[in-house]
């Protein structure tokens, strides 16, 4: 069974003798997804730390978790490649920076091609 680490993100707190207190963690709020209008994509090609491979990165999207997924998984299958979608970037295998972006300004997106 695994157990609460609840402490570690209290490090920093100083004991109280108050025998009522209760320490209240920040809660992070996700940020709400913009319209495709406003949002500001950028397509770059990366090769860092990949093992020569080349990836296609799409950074720069604002909104939720699922809604990265579903543009990530709708860019995949477009491109009939592998990918992955964490972190606000979406990544796709391979060099695929000009369909990527004539993709997205398709689906509305304001997108720019990087290097």
């Amino acid at each position: 069974m695994k157990q609460d680490n609840d402490w570690k993100q209290r490090l920093g707190v100083v004991y109280s003798t108050n025998p009522d207190f209760e320490y209240d963690s920040p809660v992070q709020e996700e940020a709400e997804t913009l319209p495709p209008s406003r949002q500001r994509l950028i397509v770059s090609i990366d090769r860092r730390n990949r093992g020569g491979k080349q990836v296609t990165l799409v950074s720069g999207f604002v909104g939720t978790k699922e809604d990265l997924a579903d543009l990530g998984r709708t860019l995949k299958v477009k491109c009939g490649v592998g990918g992955a979608a964490k972190d606000g970037e979406i990544t796709i295998q391979g060099d695929f920076r000009d369909k990527v972006t004539a993709l997205l300004k398709e689906m509305g997106y304001n997108a720019k091609r990087g290097n």
